[in-house]
């Protein structure tokens, strides 16, 4: 099965102090059959790991071994995102309190109808708000 994966989620795997058992278990199913993010997937993971190593979380190595990883991942980013934000993702963020870049990945498990894969609280909210099934994530 495949899910829309947020970066709260894929950054789990790039820090070893982060690492549980669900996201293991969500990174595996996402090795079996993909997922897909909205397109600012990438500046988001690069810029949490940009900032890792400036404060001396990691090395510029480890920086560049990550980015590889995440980069190799079964991951499609959507071409829609865009779009989608002066709409859907607009309203979205208004009604639910969200950032835009949360509502963004709200918005594309909704449009494609697939569950949503984040550690976000509030997305998670707004998320079981409208019925998105929130994927490997244990409730509350």
């Amino acid at each position: 099965m495949t899910f829309v994966v947020d970066s709260s989620v894929a950054l789990t795997w790039c820090f070893e102090d982060e690492a549980t058992p669900t996201a293991d278990a969500l990174l595996a199913q996402l090795t079996d059959g993909g997922a897909f993010a909205p397109s600012l997937w990438p500046l988001e993971v690069l810029n949490v790991l940009m900032t890792a190593q400036r404060r001396g979380r990691m090395t510029p190595e480890a920086r560049r071994d990550r980015i590889a990883f995440l980069r190799g991942l079964p991951i499609t980013l959507d071409t829609e995102t865009a779009a989608q934000t002066w709409t859907a993702s607009n309203r979205l963020a208004e009604r639910y309190g969200l950032t835009l870049y949360d509502a963004a990945y709200l918005e594309l498990a909704q449009r494609l109808d697939l569950p949503l894969a984040t550690l976000d609280a509030d997305l998670r909210t707004a998320a079981s708000a409208l019925g998105v099934p929130l994927l490997g994530i244990p409730s509350n």
